[in-house]
């Protein structure tokens, strides 16, 4: 299954989200869940990076592991349009979780302390 963990300041703006393991619906390379998930997941890090020039610090691993933080102290619109580009994501990763729900599972934290 893959998890992916999104994570929220205190006053809900997204901060991080990180996916980790295999969906496991079919085999390598014929995967639609991954597929789906990798190219909305990196495909949204690909528009922040283009749309507003800020490259979030970024962990990726060959085991599919993919780790997205949003740098701290953005002026106020380069913020907005991260945060309009990660909730699009969130959505998709939503639509995704609904159709094929036995192999992929989303969880939302939230910041105690900004």
């Amino acid at each position: 299954m893959i998890g992916i963990t999104i994570t929220r300041t205190k006053s809900g703006l997204i901060q991080s989200f990180e996916i980790s393991g295999h969906a496991l619906f079919a085999d390598r390379g014929k995967d639609i869940v991954c597929a789906g998930v990798s190219a909305v997941s990196v495909g949204a890090i690909n528009a922040v990076h283009e749309l507003t020039g800020i490259t979030p610090d970024l962990e990726h691993r060959a085991d599919g592991f993919l780790r997205c933080v949003v740098p701290e102290e953005l002026p106020e619109n380069t913020n907005e349009k991260i945060q309009l580009i990660l909730e699009a994501m969130a959505v998709s990763l939503r639509s995704i979780e609904e159709q094929y729900g036995k192999h992929i599972q989303i969880t939302f934290k939230k910041q105690e302390v900004e």
